[in-house]
């Protein structure tokens, strides 16, 4: 099941409904995807160091459950939360990376940002910088697995203000510029976007599940 969730969402709020979501799962529960675009916050991983937030301003830090370190949620932003069986569909943790991993890169391909890819030993999905030579990070990515259940998921930037990013060190890495789909010459509304990205997640875990 897909569901958008009321907008702007608070991220307290969604992050205890899906603890509470996989924490009450039977062997029967359905996976479903959550769609929501934040208000502004950063977060933190459960091993993230508080070093890595540099000039926060009045945006609210959270210290959650997730792994990898800090990053920035915020309106103009899809964040997908894939709470899905693991244990279920006999899928291991890497293997469900490059899963959310490949549901973005075929979102950002589908909506017409070219040259998505992913980048060896930084979880996420990335893009030639539109103002550089170097890799711009576009999709953050961090789960939770508890039980052998998956929660948090996956953020694409689609149009936003990125000026939040350069109060940290956007998942642990100094100097890491991060963009949105805009700043690639793409519009598109998050709403459209969300969709797409659901649709690719949810086609994604179907081949996955039946071993396609």
């Amino acid at each position: 099941m897909i569901k958008w969730l009321a907008r702007p969402a608070d991220y307290l709020s969604v992050w205890h409904d899906m603890q509470a979501y996989t924490n009450l799962r039977g062997a029967d529960t359905p996976d479903e995807i959550w769609l929501c675009e934040h208000a502004p916050v950063y977060t933190l991983g459960q091993a993230g160091s508080p070093q890595h937030v540099l000039n926060p301003g009045n945006i609210p830090i959270v210290h959650c459950d997730r792994g990898g370190q800090v990053t920035y949620h915020g309106p103009g932003q899809v964040m997908a939360y894939a709470l899905f069986d693991l244990r279920r569909a006999d899928i291991y943790v890497k293997e469900y990376v490059n899963l959310l991993e490949g549901a973005v890169i075929d979102t950002l391909a589908q909506m017409g940002v070219a040259d998505a890819c992913r980048k060896p030993g930084a979880p996420g999905v990335y893009v030639p910088d539109p103002d550089g030579s170097e890799l711009a990070k576009i999709a953050a990515l961090g789960i939770k697995i508890r039980n052998g259940r998956a929660y948090h998921g996956v953020s694409l930037n689609v149009r936003m203000d990125l000026a939040p990013f350069l109060g940290i060190n956007p998942c642990g890495y100094a100097g890491l510029r991060s963009v949105d789909m805009a700043a690639c010459g793409v519009y598109r509304e998050p709403t459209e976007t969300g969709e797409t990205l659901a649709r690719n997640l949810a086609q994604a875990w179907d081949r996955a599940r039946n071993k396609i």
